[in-house]
């Protein structure tokens, strides 16, 4: 297992823990006045998703490595994109989003093509 991966794989749980906490209390009002809400949930939800699969990926193989950074880059170009559209409102960030699903995509189909 790698520990350096295992422990960032953590403090992205930790992140996405305290960011829902965040967006659920102190950004509550900001976020449904620009109708973002349901876009920071998202961002959560898919962060922290991918997050837990990170942990579990840290501790199984090296074969996976490449998945782990695929993950990684999708919480970083998905749910960051959204973090950072709901607080700025700027929309236009929504076009990063998808290259963060790609990531996501890819990273779930090299689970399923690369043999543990």
């Amino acid at each position: 297992m790698s520990v350096l991966l295992f422990r960032l794989a953590a403090a992205l749980c930790l992140l996405a823990v305290a960011l829902g906490a965040f967006g659920a209390h102190a950004l509550k009002t900001t976020l449904e006045t620009r109708g973002m809400l349901d876009v920071w949930n998202k961002a959560v939800l898919y962060h922290f998703i991918h997050a837990i699969a990170l942990l579990v990926l840290a501790v199984y193989g090296t074969l996976n490595r490449g998945a782990w950074w695929l993950l990684f880059a999708g919480i970083f170009l998905f749910s960051g994109s959204l973090y950072l559209m709901a607080l700025t409102n700027f929309r236009w960030l929504g076009a990063i989003t998808p290259i963060g699903g790609l990531c996501f995509l890819a990273g779930w189909g090299w689970l399923i093509i690369v043999p543990k």
